[in-house]
């Protein structure tokens, strides 16, 4: 059997080194290249907010669910994986760490054309069901068809890259992250302006982008810089393999689903106040998104440090692991609050020069920031409960929150209390959240720990 020394820097992070700076070693990385990877969608409003047509801003964020469930499919096949190779990684089985990677990319591949036909065939319907009205229909469209063809290379973007950072191998896939992200920078402006595409040119800027990223992520593998290898011998999943892969795969694609419905929910009820409220909140959500990518950073960076140390039984490293993360994350998403309260209006006015998508959109931005000192701490448990294979306690923390509070909620509020009620919404989803989640990440951890020791 493949053994791979705890020399290695990469399993010394993850095992040994102390909880705050592995948490920032594996996390400042991953924010950094997640920083890059907001200016995909904050490049493409920025370019189309040129055209002065704020109804194709609008269709942006209209569109926007469509790639994200892109993502949620290749999350189930990346977190998956990644779960059951750090996992693999931390009990010692190099073999089968590498049979899942390998599994990891035949999926991916096998995903990626069932979305692109799937959604070819149903394409009207999911331009209705996504909010467009007269005004953002054809922008829409235009948008969501090459989304949809290539979305061979998002699903592998984001998979591939999350199939590196499972080993540590955290500056690799940052590495595909920026050269997708220069990618579609350095191609905006030519497709949109000069060749004339408008927003059809933003996604097929998006789109090349992330083949680029795509690539660079697998030649690392190719090269043999990685940890792990794919290879021939493995191209056939075992059953077994398949089953862990899914059983914690799945319940991520449900969460990242209901989360696009809320999505969808979110956008057909700010289509009653007008489509420039769409695109007012757009913008908001795709500043927001930068203070989210801090969360998601240190979370995703976590994740392998809990499938190893779960997988080689240090419950009491997962236990200081979680608060290091846990103090780290509030206090980074405590000041990015603070500079969105004083930027707002300067912040939405780069994009648009409408006075009515300012004023709403720093209304929005000044609202939805208060998630930030919050959902970082329920982020990281979803993601804790993932790497340790335990995907039904992550489900149960996405379905309490998206469906038993944030929709109702988002629904409550707006009858009651208009658009005011209807953005506060998820703050006060995600306060109630973070007290639901760490609770229970907390209690498994111990119950575990208390398992071994009875034995």
């Amino acid at each position: 059997m493949q053994s791979i020394s705890k020399k290695d820097k990469r399993i010394y992070i993850l095992s040994e080194e102390k909880p705050v700076i592995a948490v920032t070693k594996l996390g400042v990385p991953l924010i950094a290249g997640m920083f890059i990877m907001v200016l995909y969608n904050l490049v493409d409003t920025y370019f189309i907010g040129l055209l002065h047509d704020d109804y194709q801003l609008a269709a942006v964020n209209l569109a926007y669910p469509v790639m994200m469930i892109s993502i949620a499919i290749s999350n189930m096949i990346g977190t998956g994986c990644s779960s059951l190779i750090a996992r693999s990684l931390g009990s010692g089985n190099i073999e089968k760490a590498n049979h899942t990677v390998t599994a990891g990319f035949l999926l991916t591949v096998i995903n990626s054309f069932i979305v692109t036909a799937a959604g070819l065939i149903f394409l009207p319907a999911i331009i209705s069901g996504l909010g467009a009205k007269e005004n953002t229909a054809l922008y829409t469209r235009q948008y969501v068809l090459v989304i949809l063809l290539g979305s061979i290379f998002t699903m592998g973007s984001y998979t591939f890259g999350q199939l590196l950072r499972s080993e540590g191998s955290v500056k690799y896939s940052i590495a595909g992250m920026i050269a997708g992200t220069i990618t579609n920078i350095v191609l905006d402006p030519v497709f949109i302006f000069t060749l004339g595409l408008k927003i059809r040119g933003a996604a097929i800027a998006t789109i090349l982008g992330n083949a680029v990223s795509m690539t660079v992520s697998l030649l690392f593998y190719l090269k043999g810089k990685s940890l792990l290898r794919p290879s021939l011998k493995y191209l056939k999943p075992t059953a077994e393999i398949l089953k862990e892969i899914f059983w914690v795969g799945v319940p991520a694609t449900l969460e990242t689903l209901l989360t696009s419905m809320a999505y969808i929910v979110n956008n057909n009820l700010a289509v009653n106040y007008g489509e420039l409220t769409v695109a007012a909140m757009g913008i908001a959500q795709k500043l927001l998104s930068l203070g989210n990518y801090v969360y998601q950073g240190f979370a995703a960076g976590t994740q392998p440090i809990m499938g190893y140390n779960y997988g080689a039984k240090n419950y009491r490293r997962m236990i200081n692991v979680l608060k290091a993360g846990l103090i780290v994350v509030s206090g980074t998403e405590l000041f990015i609050m603070l500079i969105y309260g004083i930027f707002a209006p300067a912040l939405i006015g780069i994009f648009t020069e409408t006075p009515t998508v300012i004023k709403i959109g720093s209304k929005v931005l000044r609202t939805i920031m208060f998630i930030l000192p919050f959902v970082g701490a329920v982020s990281m448990s979803r993601m804790s409960f993932q790497a340790m294979g335990k995907p039904q306690y992550a489900f149960a923390i996405t379905l309490v929150r998206q469906l038993i509070l944030y929709i109702p909620l988002l629904l409550l509020l707006n009858r009651r209390f208009g658009f005011s009620g209807m953005i506060w919404a998820q703050p006060v989803t995600e306060l109630i959240m973070m007290s639901v989640s760490v609770i229970l990440l907390y209690g498994i951890i111990r119950m575990e720990e208390n398992k071994m020791t009875d034995r």
